[in-house]
């Protein structure tokens, strides 16, 4: 242990400052995978594109990215609530899932609409944008206690800013990433002393997620418990709890309805947390480790670690063990509405206990077991971060072949049996229904010659067979493992080419995708061309 101790420590500090660059670089270029010409970066707030999600009046003139197959998520909900924050507009309460509650999160609304001048399309962006920005000050803000001066502050830094929860908040555009900033200035103004500062900071925090306020013990006496400090603690938490007391009240005013806690966020202690680890464990023993059963294996892991390391080593003299407890409680009272699904909304939302446990963690390396295992939920950053597939196919061979003298390229089109693409960082796909149809455009006034080249996955084991109009080109067996497709020398008519693939079981419902009923997926999906053919009786060949 000492000889590893030393060579850590003659490690050149450059090192871990380059660690910190790289780890900040990472997130940027997985960020601008987020854009979409036309679109920006709004496919991070996700908008569901189901026949009863409803929209304002000024987002029918958007164009804005849309899941076509989801009923979206809560992102949303706050974006729109951007676009009008006053509340007051009748279609905005026909648009929201439950407007008193989502209302009571108004703060980072309010930032967008500021930040967009007021103009929708503008605020759309700022929407989504400023979880991006709140990340990359959360890395500055960080360094006051995680300086890179070795591996263990790094392993700190990074378990925070790549946790399960904070890189949810960044790709649902949702508002814990910003709450998570401002509980950690709140703390910082604390520390050095600003007593009234960091009050102010906590208690607008409070309008951003009302569970920020379990972070207020943070203002409480660490160690002078006399009658004065005690009243003036008291009074500090009083002044934090009134900004969201207040809104509470102009909300109940406008919208003629208290505001609830949403149905299903609490129960009983313990109930829906073991809830989760069973149905992960069967998820894993059912599907294996390919499925989404081990991230969420993960996250629970890491999870409990940070939960057990703070309720179980109090340190109420420390500003962050009195932010951490109360949300390492909150983690054992969470309801089912908050543990279902995949990836599950718990982890953002305690997202606070992660930052208080790194900060917590004694030095040393006999606690680097506890150290790695309370920041295991980072290693999934590299799929959190995946952004939103935008290709489904990619030609390949000569351009003179496959692009026509005016310049228009072989072309797919995949018909609504397809979902929308997908993509992680070495592959694209896109699941179908059932029976699915593409068709290829050859833009050529001459036959081309292709091969098609792809890969076909399903979740059971079943037959697809591919057809080129009524012909058999393809039929083979696919399961999860997945299939390569390889189907050569393909004649492509001038104009449209019909493909249709089929399949002889019915489609499945995933676990936790309820609204996704699918076949098989197509991955990789690659139109290679290989010549041009000989130009029909009659028809003279094309001038390059």
């Amino acid at each position: 242990m000492e000889r590893f101790k030393s060579i850590l420590q003659r490690v050149p500090r450059t090192l871990y400052r380059l660690a910190y660059a790289a780890g900040v670089a990472f997130f940027l270029w997985n960020a601008t995978q987020y854009y979409i010409p036309g679109k920006g970066f709004t496919c991070l707030i996700f908008f569901g594109g189901a026949s009863n999600v409803r929209r304002i009046r000024e987002l029918r003139s958007l164009d804005y990215y849309v899941d076509k197959d989801s009923n979206g998520y809560d992102g949303q909900y706050y974006a729109q609530l951007a676009v009008k924050p006053l509340l007051r507009s009748r279609d905005l309460a026909g648009a929201m899932d439950n407007l008193p509650y989502r209302a009571r999160r108004i703060l980072f609304s309010w930032t967008a609409y500021a930040l967009g001048l007021g103009q929708p399309a503008w605020v759309l962006q700022a929407y989504a944008l400023q979880n991006i920005l709140a990340w990359l000050l959360l890395a500055w803000l960080l360094l006051r206690w995680f300086p890179p001066t070795g591996p263990g502050n790094l392993v700190r830094w990074a378990g925070v800013l790549f946790a399960w929860g904070l890189t949810m908040s960044v790709r649902e555009a949702l508002m814990d990433g910003p709450s998570l900033l401002l509980i950690a200035w709140g703390v910082a103004l604390f520390e050095r002393g600003h007593r009234w500062s960091s009050t102010c900071v906590l208690g607008v925090a409070g309008l951003g997620r009302e569970t920020n306020l379990l972070a207020l013990p943070a203002l409480a006496p660490g160690r002078d418990w006399s009658w004065r400090e005690v009243g003036r603690a008291a009074g500090r938490g009083l002044l934090a709890l009134a900004p969201l007391a207040l809104w509470v009240a102009c909300i109940w005013y406008v919208c003629g309805q208290p505001s609830n806690a949403g149905v299903g966020n609490f129960g009983r202690p313990f109930a829906a947390y073991f809830g989760k680890w069973f149905d992960a464990v069967r998820d894993y023993r059912v599907n294996g480790w390919d499925s989404s059963a081990k991230w969420t294996l993960v996250m629970l892991v890491s999870l409990t670690v940070q939960m057990l390391m703070i309720l179980l080593r109090p340190q109420w003299t420390q500003p962050w063990w009195r932010v951490g407890a109360p949300f390492a409680v909150l983690l054992i009272l969470l309801g089912p509405a908050v543990w279902d699904g995949f990836p599950g909304a718990a982890a953002r939302v305690v997202v606070p206990m992660t930052l208080a446990f790194n900060v917590l963690v004694p030095r040393g390396v006999r606690w680097w077991p506890v150290l790695l295992l309370g920041n295991l939920s980072a290693l999934s950053a590299v799929d959190q971060l995946r952004p939103p597939g935008i290709e489904s196919y990619r030609i390949a061979g000569p351009v003179n072949v496959w692009r026509s003298p005016a310049q228009e390229g072989i072309a797919a089109r995949f018909g609504d049996a397809w979902y929308q693409p997908e993509k992680s960082h070495l592959e694209y796909w896109r699941w179908s229904r059932g029976p699915a149809e593409i068709v290829i455009h050859n833009p050529q006034p001459t036959p081309v010659e292709v091969n098609l080249r792809f890969d076909l996955r399903a979740l059971d084991v079943r037959t697809v067979r591919v057809l080129e109009n009524a012909t058999v080109r393809w039929a083979g067996r696919v399961d999860r493992d997945g299939t390569a497709v390889m189907i050569p020398r393909i004649r492509l008519a001038p104009g449209d080419n019909r493909w249709r693939f089929e399949t002889d079981q019915p489609s499945i419902v995933p676990e936790g995708d309820t609204l996704r009923p699918v076949a098989f997926n197509l991955r990789n999906f690659v139109i290679e061309a290989v010549k041009e053919l000989p130009a029909p009786a009659g028809v003279a060949p094309p001038k390059r």
